[in-house]
Parts: structure tokens; sequence; C-alpha cells
């Protein structure tokens, strides 16, 4: 069974992001969101520090080898400590978290499905991630890029948008169909490395948070890569074939649980201190009925912290120790995303002129955090994801 004791070296982990998120981003947050599309070269000792501490979406076994993870109370595993460090970023910033010169989103796709050679080649490069697509959103099985393998290459072709971190990665991770016919299944994921020809930035949004971070469209017009960089097996299956795919998101749920976490955390405790300096503290010792109506919003705000934390850690457990976290990992983002964004607006509500000013970070947070309830799956497909394994119903009885 799991426990949620905090480890040592969990703890050691979090005070030392902490402590940089503190002095390195919290400074330079204003700066960055007021200068969208400036590559924020302070962050470069955090690629170190992270590798170091064991952050990413970690390799759970070797290709062909007999999955046998021992399942402890206390195992800490590389999904455990990621959203540990995630939290703790997202608390310094979500923007700057984001543009982070290291572990992408399109690294969980490696992680989750790449063969051992390939995860020697990309598993340490900056990877995005690109999926969506202008005329495919939320549904991933309708991703028209093709990718037709011409002699020892794939020769790529479609567009793709909102990739985070597009411009700044070194490589990235392509959802593109091998035959349209056959619908799902043939949706596989390749890896592209930045300076391939036949692959352009199109444009650079500009977006109403995360400004640190850069949001890229990304067309393919006949780009060639080695036959070699598709991830993992390159056979059209009739079962399971989309299934490899979609285990990225298994990792990557959780992560933006733990983001969204981090930044209501920061609100919360922003407010908490603004209030503590006018003289109002939660009485923890009295019953509801004799609270006043902020007291009863700040425990209201506290409880869900706890109860974001507690599905995000779950979910993290369940990947490290080798079970199965579909469920669990679209519970943690659908609260995650829902109940961060309920208490960053409950807090510029509490604080009102001093919530809304520029003078804080407060309305800035409140930005930052709504794109955790979107990317990723937006919490109507995590709805449905949910709705589906708790009933077992196939995607064609919930849509």
């Amino acid at each position: 069974m799991i426990s949620f004791k905090v480890s040592d070296m969990e703890k050691q982990v979090a005070d030392l992001i902490h402590g940089m998120a503190k002095d390195i981003m919290r400074p330079i947050a204003r700066y960055y969101d007021e200068h969208e599309h400036q590559r924020p070269t302070e962050l470069e000792p955090f690629r170190v520090i992270m590798q170091a501490g064991g952050m990413g979406t970690g390799r759970k076994k070797k290709s062909g080898e007999k999955k046998e993870i021992k399942v402890t109370d206390d195992k800490i595993g590389a999904n455990a400590m990621s959203i540990t460090g995630a939290e703790e970023l997202a608390w310094g910033d979500v923007g700057l978290m984001l543009a982070l010169p290291g572990q992408g989103l399109g690294n969980a796709a490696i992680s989750a499905v790449a063969t051992d050679e390939q995860y020697e080649r990309f598993g340490s490069k900056y990877a995005a991630m690109a999926i969506t697509e202008p005329g495919c959103g939320s549904d991933a099985s309708a991703v028209s890029t093709t990718a037709v393998l011409d002699g020892d290459e794939y020769v790529l072709n479609g567009e793709k948008i909102f990739v985070t971190d597009g411009d700044r990665c070194e490589v990235v991770v392509v959802w593109a169909t091998l035959d349209k016919s056959k619908g799902r299944n043939a949706i596989k994921s390749f890896v592209v490395e930045k300076g391939t020809p036949g692959l352009t930035v199109g444009k650079l949004e500009h977006k109403c948070g995360i400004r640190a971070s850069d949001t890229a469209v990304l067309i393919f017009q006949d780009c060639r890569i080695p036959k070699t960089n598709i991830l993992g097996d390159p056979e059209i299956r009739p079962e399971g074939g989309f299934k490899g795919v979609m285990a990225t998101f298994d990792a990557t749920r959780p992560l933006v649980g733990a983001l969204a976490l981090g930044c209501a955390r920061a609100a919360y405790e922003f407010t908490k201190e603004a209030l503590a300096k006018e003289g109002i503290e939660i009485r923890y010792d009295k019953p509801l009925v004799k609270l006043s109506a902020i007291e009863k919003d700040m425990l209201w705000m506290e409880a869900q912290l706890e109860m974001m934390r507690v599905i995000i850690q779950k979910a993290a457990w369940m990947a490290d120790n080798g079970r199965p976290n579909n469920l669990e990992a679209s519970m943690a983002k659908a609260k995650g995303g829902k109940a961060g964004n309920l208490i960053v607006q409950k807090c510029v509500e509490i604080l009102g002129p001093i919530g809304y000013s520029q003078r804080y970070l407060l309305e800035k947070w409140m930005r930052d955090n709504k794109v955790n309830d979107i990317y990723e799956g937006t919490q109507q497909i995590q709805m449905l994801v949910i709705a589906r394994r708790i009933l077992g119903y196939g995607r064609d009885m919930l849509a």
C-alpha cells in the first residue's frame, strides 16, 4: 500500500529546487512575462541540478525485459521525483518551468515508447512533443500529418500547432499516421532533430500566460528522417498500436497536475501572508460556524491542495511501481487543473486590487495556471477518460 510520507530524498530535492525557484525564478518571472520569446539564460544551471536529482520521466525497463518491479510503500522512482520537483518549480513560475533547458514533454514519449537504442540516442535530448494540428485538437486519433516510408527514410508532411518549446528544443517527437485508412492504430511517434531539412518554425504564439516558454507552429514539408527514428514498433497492428503512443500521457498528466498544484500553492501562501499582515489569521481551533467567510475560504483551499497532492502522488507512485495508472493519471490532471484554477481565482477575489495589480505576481499566476486545465487533454477530455475507465465503456459508448 502506498505511503504518503515524504522521504528524506524527496525533501532534499524539494528544498534544493525550492531555494532555486525562490532565488532565481521569482525575481525574473515578471521580466520574462513582459518579454515574451526572449530566452531565459538564467535557467541554464537548472539542467544540471534536475539531472542530478533524478527528475524527468524515467525509463521503467529495458525493451524485452520482464517487468519485475517490487512494489513497496516507499519506492521513490523517477516519476515521484519529477512531480516533487515540478511542484516546486511551478511554485517559482510555471512559464519559466516550461522553459527549462532540459526535459521537455517529448522526453516522456521517448521514455515510454523508445527502443533501447533510441533511448540511448535521444533520451538526454531536450524534446518537444508535437500532437495538435489545425484540424485536430483533443481527439489525438484524428492526426492527419503523414509519414510515408521511402527506402531507408520516412517522409513527413503536415502542420503542428501549440508545440511547447517547439523553437528551443533539440528534437521534436511528432505524431503522424502511416496510413489514414487504418485509423488510430496507424498513428506512430517519430523523432525529428532540429535542423532537419523540411522542418521549419512557422511562427511563435503570443499567449495570455506562460509567456516565458515558447509555443510554436511547426511545419513539415517533405521532411526526411531515418526510418530508425520511428519510436518503438514500426508495424501497424490491429490491437495496441495507438496505446503505446497514448502511454505518454500516463506519465505527463500527473506532471501537469503537479504544475497546477505548485502554482495554486504559491497563490495560497501569498494570500495567507497578505492576510496575516492585516491581522487576519486562520483559527484552526474553532468550529466552522464561528469562522469568518475568509477563514472558511482559506480552509477550503488547504483541503483542495491536499486532495490534489494525494491523487498526483498516487498516480506517480503507480507508474514507478509498474502499475497501470491511466485512470489515476487523468484524475490527477483533472483535479489539478480544475482545483488549481479555482484556488488562484479565489485568492485574487479575496485580495481584490492587490490580487489584480501587476505590482504582485498573483494576477500572473491566475493567467499562467489556466493552461494546466487545457493542454495534455482538456478538463472535458479527462472527465471522459475517467468515466470510461470507471464504467468500463469503450470510446464508441461514451463520447
